[in-house]
């Protein structure tokens, strides 16, 4: 699972931090990022030009084996959400890429985050679904009904999070900005499959004795008339959420912003 987070995940990341950051009207690059739930480092490398020093935070230490391929240029830290091991106030924005989904302690976390971020510091929130219908027909939408029948989703994996549910969490942090939107990328085929043996149903059909080998060789199977061994545009449907410290004047500078580009 870690070589295949840190070698074939869509690349939606740095397409959801750039709409965020022309949506906050951030023009410099952040000062210090912190990354909570890094995985292999995809979304750590996905702060390159957004923030200029880069740590990314992972509990599972295992999957940190693929950093210095994946983001060389960042640091990598082991752990958890709920006890960062970061200096207080050092901190300008921390990220969150579908990771706060799993953390047992939400209450502890933000008590972190607190601590940790500099004053007009933000939490940035964001998450997708998995590339599951075409721009174009219906065939991908209907193998993934199929690909969920056959290796259904774990039902205690993780918690649902949105950017109303994030604006209620914890009385510390706000929301103050919000969008949700869908990004196109054009996959191939064989990305594609790679793609899917990263997902969680299939971790979970793995943790039950199903071999990667059966899964991928079904994928393959039942893809093929699919993808045509042509690419396609695939859609993900994805949200971030800014939040801000209850007790700070971001929200009011960041609203203004965004008003006056609405209104333009």
């Amino acid at each position: 699972m870690g070589a295949g987070y840190a070698r074939s995940r869509p690349p939606v990341h740095p397409l959801i931090l750039a709409e965020a950051s022309r949506a906050l009207g951030r023009s410099e690059p952040w000062r210090r990022a912190l990354d909570v739930g890094c995985g292999a480092g995809f979304s750590t490398k996905a702060l390159e030009g957004f923030a200029a020093h880069r740590v990314g935070l992972e509990p599972a230490e295992s999957m940190l084996g693929w950093t210095r391929e994946v983001a060389p240029q960042a640091r990598f830290v082991v752990g958890g959400a709920e006890a960062l091991p970061i200096d207080r106030g050092v901190i300008d924005i921390i990220t969150a890429a579908g990771s706060l989904n799993y953390v047992a302690r939400l209450d502890c976390f933000f008590s972190e985050a607190e601590r940790v971020l500099a004053p007009g510091g933000i939490v940035l929130v964001y998450d997708f679904t998995a590339g599951s219908r075409f721009r174009d027909s219906m065939l991908l939408a209907e193998w993934t009904e199929a690909f969920t029948s056959r290796y259904p989703l774990p039902l205690t994996e993780g918690r649902s999070l949105s950017p109303a549910i994030l604006g209620k969490l914890d009385p510390r942090f706000h929301l103050i900005a919000a969008r949700e939107l869908t990004v196109a990328l054009t996959l191939t085929p064989s990305f594609y499959v790679d793609y899917m043996m990263t997902e969680t149903n299939v971790a979970a059909a793995m943790r039950r004795g199903i071999s990667a080998h059966e899964i991928r060789s079904w994928c393959e199977t039942t893809l093929a008339p699919v993808w045509r061994g042509e690419p396609h545009g695939v859609l993900f449907d994805c949200y971030w959420a800014c939040l801000a410290r209850a007790d700070s004047n971001t929200s009011e500078t960041i609203q203004d912003v965004i008003d006056d580009a609405e209104q333009d």
